[in-house]
């Protein structure tokens, strides 16, 4: 049976028909299973080897302090939005740290 859900800021593992993984992170998307294909639609999908580290450990940083400014309902939402995203990015280089030491 087809499935369809949500995805949060995260990353996404490619597992290649030869055994090679590809690490992905997404900002969020919907993720659509199929019998015989699996699709991402995601706002932004970079590789994991790409994502800039200091970039996304600023960013981190920023929507921390912009929570505990307490700003208006709207940019304490788009501050933890913000957070997700950069921990979610962060999330992903370490897991491409891990599987490249292996």
């Amino acid at each position: 049976a087809p499935l369809i859900t949500r995805l949060k800021p995260g990353q996404v593992r490619l597992k290649l028909e030869n055994g090679d993984e590809q690490f992905f992170y997404v900002s969020g998307g919907i993720l659509e299973v199929q019998p015989q294909v699996v699709t991402v639609l995601a706002d932004t999908a970079v590789r994991a080897a790409d994502l800039d580290e200091a970039q996304a450990r600023k960013a981190k940083d920023d929507a921390e302090r912009a929570i505990a400014n307490r700003g208006d309902t709207m940019e304490i939402a788009e501050a933890q939005n913000q957070l997700a995203q950069a921990i979610a990015q962060l999330q992903a280089l370490e897991h491409l740290r891990r599987n490249l030491k292996h």
